[in-house]
């Protein structure tokens, strides 16, 4: 009689330090291109300007570091908080068509937004246009990360917590309404306020400076180590909240860290950035269609995908109709959607 093979447990240590040397070789494989990626896309940042494409940095030396550097490196950093996001919003919701932006985070960014370039335009009949556009430069940021934080705040509220992910869900849905029909009817109050608010909705990276580097870049530091912790967590759920429970998983607190790690991520990448459509959609569809893989190598893939993604998009709005440039949401947004119906065309015809 046949006897049954060796479990994981029987199976000599040598044996399973081998099986997982093999399970991890695509996830390095996965990690180093990725990553090669992004040190081309950043190359490329650094070459494309509105007068076309140089490598002699040396003799734009001050244009680079003071414009190109700041938001090529600005670019990749708010690809990799919004493609993190984007995980941990799939991975919480077990829903692959999960964003960062589901829980009112867009729409409360967009809301202070217009709020400030309302106000602006109060200030600017008053104390003049110079000190107004002062306050507005340093209050734009500002508003578009504490209302995107508030959006994320009030779902949590509306839904009593972050126990019940379809409630959670269908309060995001709610504030989302409720909020953008507030940021409209400032619109209507203060029409002077709809263009800005229109480049915000498209997302720019043109005004990435070191000041915003400096910020994203300590907000991945953060974040991307803290949303590495709960990733067997994530791991578990994939089964189902009842087996998950049945491991002893803390799993409402668990939700609100989550949510938390995801808003925090959110809020700093629109308060720099705008609303970069699908980055955060598109980047684990990526990393899943190369390499099967557990949330914990997930997260991190998933932010390297999100960083080359905007890095490269950001790299096509300058040079695509140079010396004119295209907001790098509406390529985002293109390419993104176009992956997407793609996709659902491969599996329908599956």
């Amino acid at each position: 009689m046949n006897e049954a093979p060796p479990t994981t447990a029987e199976r000599p240590a040598p044996r399973r330090r081998q099986d997982a040397a093999r399970t991890a070789h695509p996830v390095r494989a996965v990690a180093v291109g990725l990553a090669a990626a992004a040190l081309v896309v950043a190359v490329l940042g650094l070459s494309a300007g509105a007068e076309g494409w140089s490598l002699a940095w040396g003799a734009d030396a001050d244009l680079i570091t003071a414009i190109r550097a700041p938001r090529t490196l600005g670019a990749l950093l708010a690809g990799a908080l919004l493609g993190l996001a984007g995980a941990l919003a799939q991975g919480l919701f077990r829903n692959p068509l999960a964003d960062p932006y589901l829980l009112g985070s867009a729409a409360g960014a967009s809301l202070g937004v217009v709020l400030v370039l309302a106000a602006g335009g109060l200030l600017g009949a008053s104390m003049g246009l110079a000190a107004a556009g002062a306050l507005l430069r340093l209050g734009l940021v500002g508003a578009a990360f504490v209302g995107a934080l508030a959006g994320m705040l009030l779902t949590l509220l509306l839904a009593r917590g972050a126990g019940r992910p379809m409630v959670l869900l269908l309060a995001g849905v709610v504030v989302g309404v409720l909020l953008t029909a507030l940021a409209d009817l400032v619109i209507l109050l203060s029409p002077e306020a709809l263009r800005g608010k229109q480049v915000f909705l498209l997302g720019t990276t043109s005004f990435f400076g070191w000041a915003s580097v400096a910020t994203l870049a300590a907000t991945l530091a953060a974040v991307l180590p803290l949303a590495l912790l709960p990733a067997r967590a994530l791991d578990a759920l994939v089964l189902g909240e009842a087996s998950a429970a049945s491991l002893g998983l803390p799993l409402p607190q668990l939700r609100l860290a989550l949510v938390a790690l995801m808003a925090l991520a959110t809020g700093a990448a629109v308060a720099q950035a705008g609303l970069i459509a699908f980055v955060g959609l598109v980047s684990p569809h990526l990393v899943r269609r190369m390499v099967v893989v557990r949330h914990g190598p997930l997260l991190a893939l998933s932010a390297l995908a999100g960083a080359v993604l905007l890095g490269a998009a950001d790299v096509a709005a300058r040079s695509v109709v140079a010396p004119m440039e295209l907001p790098v949401g509406v390529l985002t947004a293109v390419f993104g959607g176009g992956y997407l119906l793609l996709l659902l065309r491969q599996r329908g015809a599956a």
